[in-house]
């Protein structure tokens, strides 16, 4: 049995919620300070690259500093929980 991680699980919901919002990548990573999100991490997670846990909460408090109005769980972005460590 192999026992690899998939790393591509596929377009995750949080694509789905940017395309239906018609939000860009960089409406993102401007959400928070520089730094601390970057445009590449945002497309891995739409496209469904393995992420740690650590870059998926950074992801959803972004999603949610830019949409004041909800107040998303992570379950709300991907179909999976990241690991620790990759």
């Amino acid at each position: 049995m192999n026992n690899d991680i998939i790393m591509n699980i596929g377009n995750q919901p949080l694509d789905k919620l940017m395309i239906d919002r018609n939000w860009s990548n960089h409406d993102i990573v401007i959400a928070l300070p520089s730094g601390h999100i970057t445009h590449k991490q945002i497309q891995k997670a739409r496209k469904g690259r393995r992420l740690s846990i650590k870059v998926q909460q950074k992801i959803l408090l972004a999603v949610n500093n830019h949409d004041k109005s909800n107040s998303f769980k992570i379950n709300d972005l991907f179909t999976y929980l990241g690991k620790k460590d990759l």
